[in-house]
């Protein structure tokens, strides 16, 4: 699995999660993940997960850490998981990070108490599964109660380069221990 972080600003509306919007943006053509910041507008339009929809819930952040991941050979629930274990990465290493043991995820998004630190979603292309994960570097202007990385003066550089390689070890992990086994009859 490929990592990058994409230094330069990309507003995230929600188009970019798509099938090869890595290949595009980073000339990537394999199982990815990449980072990169920039403000976050999802408008009804690109908004995937249908109750957010249904409720006319759009996501609006000043200013987040994007993490978009693209899978090839994964079906929607594996990659579901693999959503969910990004996002407890991000959980174990913020704590890690800042010793602020309160910070605890529930299901695919991240909690400090009542604050909200991400959006997350994972879905399905005809050619690929797609995760995207953001996490508030700006808890300012939000639409909810929110927390960000500023917030806990973590280094969102740093903090994203650690992400990528645990994510991509953990998947290359998964992997091995895929091919390792013997069958059972």
């Amino acid at each position: 699995m490929k990592t990058l972080y994409i230094d330069k600003k990309i507003k995230y509306d929600g188009s970019q999660l798509r099938s090869h919007w890595i290949f595009e943006n980073t000339k990537i053509l394999d199982d990815a993940i990449v980072a990169f910041c920039g403000p976050a507008d999802v408008s009804l339009k690109y908004m995937v997960d249908l109750v957010d929809v249904h409720n006319k819930e759009g996501i609006y952040s000043n200013l987040m850490l994007h993490f978009i991941a693209e899978h090839f050979e994964m079906d929607l629930k594996s990659t579901i998981f693999a959503q969910r274990l990004l996002c407890s990465i991000v959980a174990d290493e913020l704590r890690a990070m800042t010793g602020v043991y309160n910070i605890k995820r529930t299901g695919d998004d991240i909690f400090d108490g009542d604050k909200k630190l991400s959006v997350s979603i994972a879905t399905k292309s005809p050619v690929s599964s797609l995760i995207h994960f953001g996490i508030n570097i700006d808890s300012k202007g939000t639409p909810v109660a929110t927390k960000g990385l500023d917030d806990y003066n973590v280094n969102v550089v740093d903090f994203a380069g650690i992400i990528l390689k645990r994510y991509s070890d953990e998947i290359f992990s998964a992997g091995i221990a895929q091919r390792k086994v013997r069958a059972v009859l």
